[in-house]
C-alpha cells in the first residue's frame, strides 16, 4: 500500500479509454509538435488565427453538438436506434427488391477497406483491380441489355433515366422539345424526369402507350418501360420501331435480372437502356446506395455520361485497363460537359458485377426463374379466390384489383409483416423476389382474403406468365470469368487478386487535392450492413425507419449547425447532385418573386468543373470571372460583371476555400456584392474539410452549399462512389429544397421535386457520417480541421524549396491543400507531372491530383488522419524523386531514359533483360529495400490508343477457344 494517492489516475478518466478524436487525427501531440515547429507557430490556435481571415473566422465559436461519444457509446446508440427500425418483408417493388448478398462478396467487398476505402481510379496502374471489377460490371449490363457499351455505373435508375432523355437530346436531329415518356413507368423516375427536363426547357409528355399507339405530335426521344412499373411485359419492338419512325430515339428502362428471361432491348432496338442493378445482391438500404447503369447502342458511346472503363495496353504491350473518354470531363468542357457527373458508384458497380460472377449465367437465370414462378404462383391463387389480376403477362409483379378494399388488403398484409404497394384505392401491387418464400405466399393470400393454395401443386398446374415471343434466345455473360468462380474459395481468391493490384487507403496515404481521403473508421462503417437499415424499404410507412429517420434529422440538425445554414436536404446522392439541387433552389427562389430573368451564374475561372456544368443543367448562363495572380478572384472583375448583370444575375459559385488551396479574405465582399446585385451565393463545400470549428459559411455570406459526406464526413470514396451530397440553405431557401411523391416527409410541398430517386438518397450510408459527428463532437472537428491545415502547411513547408508552392494566403499560409508547381521543372528538365505521378507508385505511393486546377502541377490534401510517418514518408519520396530529375537535368541520366519516364516498374520487368541507364535497385528501390513497397501489375498505359480503339466489355467465350 502507498499513500501517495496524487500520482493516482481519476476513475473517471479511466472509465471510458482513449477517446475517438485521438483515433482519428493521426499526428501524437509529439509529431504535431514537431510539424508546427517547421510551419512557425507555437500552436493549432496560433495557426488558425495567423490562417483564417478575421473576417470570416469565429475566434470563440461554439458549435452545439452533443459531447463526444466512445465508439462502443455510439455504437450502442446506434443499436438502439436500429431496434426502433421494424423492416417488413418487402414486396412493394417500384424498382427496390430484396436480394441475397453472398456472404463472401459482403465480407470481402462490402466490409473490406481494400474496396472501400479506393479512390476514383485516376492512376490506372495502381488501380488495376477496381478497373477489372468495373470491366466486368460493363460487360455484364452491356451482355443482358443486348448493347454495345455500358458505363461503369450511374447514380440510381431515376437520374440515369434523366441522363438517358439528355442524351438522345444531344445525339438526335430533332429540334422537338417534347419528350414522351410511358405513363407505366416508376413513378419516382418519371418525378426525377420531370425535375431534370424544366429548366432544360424540356417538355414531358407523359402518355399511356399500353394500346401501342404514339400520341400525335414530334418529339425527340421517348422512354419506355420493359417491364412496367405496374409489372406488366409488353412487346416494345414496334412501338420503337414507331418512334424511330418519327425521328426520335429511345430509351427503355428494364430490369437487369429480367432479362435472362425476356429478349433483350438492344434487340427490340432500342438506343438506350437503363436502370438499377440493385438487386444484383446489393441492399435496399432504405434507397441507397446502389448503382445505376446505362448501356447504348453503337454509335452513342462517345455521348455517354460518367464513367466508362476501357482497354488498352502498357508500354511493354500487356493488356491494360484505364478509364476512357469521359475521364474528368467536366474539367475540360465546363460548361459544355455533357453531364455533371463526375463519379460513378464503383463499390456497388463492384458488388454487383461479383453476385454476376459468383452466380454465372446459369445461376442469374434460376434467380429470374424463381422470382417469375414466385409471381406466376401468386397470381394463380388469387385468381382462383376471385380477385382479378389486371395482367396476364408479368416478371415478378401482379397487380390485383380490389375495389374499395386495397387500404384494407394493406393493413392485412402489414399484420402477417409484408408490405405491399397501394397503387391507389382499388389496386395493390405485390412484387416477388430472391427472397421470397412459400410462405409469403400464403401471408399474401391470405391478406387478399383467399384461401391457402398448396404451392408444389399450384406450381405443377400454372404456366409461366411471360410471353413466349418475348422469350430470350440470345447468350450473355459467355465471358469465363462469369463461368469460372462458382466456388467460395475461387471468388475469394479472385477478389483478393484483384485488390492486390490496387493501392488504397489501407496500404497509402492518398494526398489528394479536393478530395480529402481521410480514414474511414470501422466503428462508422459496422452499421452499414445491419439489417434493421440495410432491409428497410424507401417507399414502406416512414415509422418503419423510426430509427433511421431520426439518424438523418440529427444529422440534418448537426450539419445545419456545422455550417450556420437553417436547413439541411440528404437526398443528393453525389455531390454533382447536390450542385444541382442548390442551383434549383436558387433558381426557384428568383422564380418565386417573379425574376424569371435572373439566369446568369457567375463562375470564377479556377471552379471545380461540375458547377459550370451543375449550372447549365439548372437552366443558368455561366460567366467566368477571372482570377488575379494569386489565384484569388479578381475584384474588379467581379465588380463590373456584377454591375453588368444587376438585373439578370441568379447566383456566384464560388469554392471556400478556394479551388487553389487559400482562405481568400475578400469572401465576404464577395458575397455583398453578388448580394447587392440581386443575385444568391452559392459555396461548393467540397473544402469544408478546412472550416468545420472555425467559420461556417451560412454565417458569412452564402446561402446555400452543398457538403460532400464523402470527404469531410468521412464516407468512404469506394473507388469512385458511393458518395452524399447533401445542401444546406438559409431560410429563405429552405421552401425550395427537394421533396419527393412517395414520401411526403422528405422534403417542403413547395419543394422543387426529386433530383433522385429515393427520398433521403443513399440513407444506409448516413450512419457513417452520423457516427464520425457522434464521436468527434464540437472539440474533436475544430481539432481535425486544424490539423488538416496544420498537415497541409507543414507539406508545403517541406516541400516548398524543391517543388514551388503556387499559391498562398496572407503569411504565407495555405488552407487544407496546397499545389506544387511543377512547370518550371517540366521546362528546364522534360519531366511531367505524370512522369512524377508514375513514379509515386514506385515509391508505394498514390499521386495527389494531377494538373488540376492548373495544368502541370500537383495538389496535394494530406487530412488530418495521416501521422508524421506517412506525411514524411510522401515528402521524402517527393524530395528524391526531385533529386532524380536534377540528374536528369544534369546528364547522369537521359532525357528518355530514367526512373521516372519509365515509371512505373512491375516485377516482371525487373525480371527481365535490363538495357537502362539506370539500375533495377533505383528503378524498384529508390529508398532502398527496408521501405513499404508496392509493385504496379502493369507499366504506364497508353490512355491515347485505349480511345482510338475503344474497347469496353470483355471478349466474349468464343474469342478464348480458338
Amino acid at each position: 500500500m502507498t499513500d501517495a494517492t496524487h500520482d493516482r489516475i481519476p476513475l473517471a478518466a479511466l472509465e471510458h479509454g482513449r477517446p475517438f478524436a485521438d483515433r482519428h487525427v493521426g499526428p501524437m501531440p509529439a509529431e504535431l509538435a514537431r510539424m508546427l515547429d517547421v510551419i512557425g507557430v507555437g500552436s493549432l490556435e496560433e495557426l488558425g488565427q495567423k490562417a483564417v481571415p478575421d473576417t470570416i473566422r469565429e475566434g470563440d465559436l461554439q458549435l452545439a453538438l452533443p459531447e463526444p461519444a466512445t465508439e462502443t457509446e455510439a455504437l450502442d446508440e446506434l443499436r438502439e436506434l436500429a431496434g426502433r427500425c421494424t423492416p417488413h418483408t418487402e414486396m412493394i417493388g417500384l424498382g427496390y427488391y430484396g436480394t441475397v448478398t453472398p456472404p463472401v462478396i459482403l465480407r470481402n467487398v462490402l466490409e473490406s477497406p481494400a474496396w472501400y476505402t479506393a479512390y476514383t481510379p485516376y492512376q490506372p496502374e495502381i488501380s488495376q483491380g477496381r478497373l477489372e471489377a468495373l470491366l466486368n460490371f460493363q460487360t455484364m449490363v452491356a451482355d443482358l441489355a443486348g448493347m454495345q457499351v455500358s458505363n461503369a455505373s450511374m447514380l440510381d435508375e431515376a437520374t440515369a433515366a434523366a441522363e438517358g432523355m439528355t442524351l438522345v437530346r444531344r445525339a438526335g436531329k430533332s429540334k422537338s422539345p417534347r419528350f414522351l415518356v410511358d405513363a407505366d413507368t416508376l413513378p419516382q423516375t418519371i418525378a426525377v424526369i420531370e425535375t431534370r427536363a424544366e429548366p432544360l426547357g424540356i417538355e414531358i409528355v407523359v402518355a399511356d402507350l399500353s394500346s401501342g399507339e404514339l400520341p400525335e405530335g414530334d418529339f425527340f426521344g421517348a422512354l419506355l418501360s420493359y417491364p412496367s412499373a405496374s409489372g406488366a411485359v409488353r412487346d416494345p419492338e414496334a412501338l420503337i420501331g414507331q418512334i424511330h419512325e418519327r425521328g426520335a430515339k429511345v430509351v427503355v428502362t428494364s430490369d437487369l435480372l429480367s432479362l435472362t428471361l425476356l429478349r433483350a432491348p438492344g434487340e427490340l432496338g432500342a438506343d438506350v437502356v437503363v436502370g438499377s442493378t440493385q438487386r444484383f445482391g446489393v441492399p435496399m438500404g432504405f434507397g441507397g446506395p446502389h448503382a445505376g447503369f446505362m448501356a447504348v447502342a453503337k454509335g452513342l458511346e462517345r455521348q455517354l455520361p460518367g464513367r466508362l472503363v476501357g482497354v488498352s495496353v502498357d508500354t511493354e504491350g500487356n493488356q491494360a485497363y484505364r478509364l476512357a473518354l469521359q475521364t474528368r470531363e467536366q474539367h475540360i468542357r465546363r460548361e459544355k460537359a455533357t453531364s455533371n457527373i463526375c463519379t460513378a458508384q464503383v463499390l456497388l458497380a463492384v458488388v454487383a458485377s461479383m453476385y454476376a460472377v459468383y452466380h454465372g449465367p446459369d445461376g442469374l437465370k434460376a434467380i429470374a426463374t424463381r422470382a417469375h414462378r414466385m409471381a406466376s404462383v401468386l397470381a394463380e391463387q388469387l385468381r382462383r379466390g376471385g380477385v382479378e389480376v389486371v395482367h396476364a403477362e408479368f416478371f415478378d409483379t401482379v397487380l390485383a384489383k380490389v375495389p374499395g378494399k386495397a387500404d384494407e388488403v394493406l393493413a392485412a398484409a402489414r399484420r402477417g409483416g409484408i408490405n405491399l404497394r397501394r397503387v391507389d384505392s382499388d389496386h395493390v401491387g405485390i412484387s416477388c423476389d430472391e427472397t421470397t418464400t412459400r410462405a409469403h405466399l400464403v401471408a399474401v393470400w391470405e391478406a387478399f382474403g383467399v384461401s391457402q393454395g398448396e404451392v408444389d401443386a399450384l406450381d405443377a398446374e400454372t404456366a409461366d406468365a411471360l410471353p413466349s415471343a418475348l422469350a430470350r434466345t440470345s447468350e450473355y455473360l459467355t465471358h469465363p470469368v462469369f463461368r469460372t468462380h462458382r466456388s467460395e474459395t475461387s471468388l475469394l481468391r479472385y477478389l483478393r487478386q484483384l485488390s492486390d493490384k490496387d493501392i488504397a487507403l489501407d496500404r497509402s496515404m492518398i494526398p489528394l487535392g479536393s478530395c480529402t481521403m481521410k480514414l474511414n473508421a470501422t466503428a462508422e462503417m459496422e452499421p452499414i450492413t445491419w439489417p434493421e437499415f440495410s432491409s428497410l424499404h424507401p417507399f414502406a410507412p416512414a415509422q418503419d425507419a423510426e430509427g433511421l429517420l431520426k439518424v438523418v434529422t440529427d444529422l440534418q440538425e448537426w450539419l445545419a449547425e456545422v455550417t450556420g445554414y437553417d436547413a439541411v436536404s440528404l437526398q443528393p446522392n453525389a455531390g454533382s447532385q447536390g450542385e444541382f439541387a442548390g442551383l434549383l433552389a436558387i433558381r426557384a427562389y428568383h422564380h418565386s418573386r417573379g425574376e424569371t430573368d435572373r439566369e446568369v451564374c457567375l463562375i470564377p475561372a479556377s471552379a471545380h468543373g461540375t458547377n459550370a456544368a451543375s449550372a447549365v443543367m439548372a437552366g443558368m448562363r455561366v460567366v467566368v470571372v477571372r482570377c488575379d495572380e494569386a489565384g484569388n478572384v479578381e475584384m474588379d472583375h467581379l465588380r463590373e460583371l456584377a454591375e453588368k448583370h444587376a438585373q439578370d444575375l441568379a447566383a456566384i459559385m464560388i469554392t471556400y476555400p478556394s479551388t487553389h488551396g487559400v482562405y481568400e479574405d475578400t469572401v465576404r465582399e464577395v458575397c455583398g456584392l453578388v448580394h447587392d446585385a440581386g443575385g444568391q451565393v452559392y459555396v461548393d463545400g467540397a473544402n469544408l474539410n478546412a472550416l468545420i470549428g472555425l467559420a461556417r459559411m451560412g454565417k458569412f455570406g452564402s446561402d446555400v452549399s452543398h457538403l460532400n459526406l464523402h470527404k469531410t464526413f468521412c464516407i468512404p470514396h469506394g473507388g469512385g462512389g458511393p458518395g452524399v451530397g447533401p445542401i444546406g440553405v438559409r431560410e429563405h431557401l429552405s421552401p425550395f429544397l427537394p421533396n419527393h411523391p412517395l414520401q411526403p416527409a422528405a422534403g417542403p410541398a413547395t419543394g422543387v421535386g426529386p433530383i433522385s430517386a429515393a427520398p433521403w438518397g443513399s440513407a444506409s450510408i448516413l450512419p457513417i457520417s452520423w457516427a464520425y459527428v457522434r464521436m468527434m463532437g464540437a472539440d474533436g472537428l475544430r481539432r481535425a480541421t486544424l490539423t488538416a491545415v496544420a498537415s497541409a502547411n507543414y507539406v508545403a513547408r517541406r516541400l516548398g524549396e524543391y517543388f514551388p508552392v503556387l499559391y498562398t494566403g496572407e503569411g504565407g499560409f495555405v488552407a487544407h491543400e496546397c499545389i506544387l508547381d511543377l512547370r518550371p521543372i517540366s521546362k528546364s528538365s522534360g519531366i511531367t507531372v505524370d512522369d512524377v505521378s508514375k513514379r509515386l507508385a514506385d515509391y508505394g505511393i498514390h499521386a495527389p491530383t494531377m494538373s488540376f486546377p492548373v495544368a502541370g502541377t500537383l495538389m496535394v490534401e494530406p487530412t488530418e488522419s495521416e501521422n508524421l510517418a506517412e506525411l514524411d514518408r510522401f515528402c521524402e519520396a517527393m524530395i528524391a524523386i526531385r533529386a532524380e530529375i536534377d540528374k536528369v537535368v544534369a546528364g547522369q541520366w537521359p532525357a528518355d531514359d530514367n526512373p521516372l519516364v519509365g515509371a512505373p516498374h512491375t516485377a516482371a520487368s525487373l525480371a527481365k533483360e535490363w538495357n537502362h541507364a539506370y539500375s533495377r535497385e533505383e528503378a524498384a528501390y529508390p529508398l532502398g529495400t527496408d521501405a513499404i513497397k508496392v509493385f504496379p501489375p502493369v507499366r504506364r498505359i497508353d490512355g491515347a490508343k485505349g480511345d482510338r480503339n475503344l474497347v469496353c466489355s470483355c471478349p466474349p467465350l468464343s474469342a478464348y477457344e480458338g
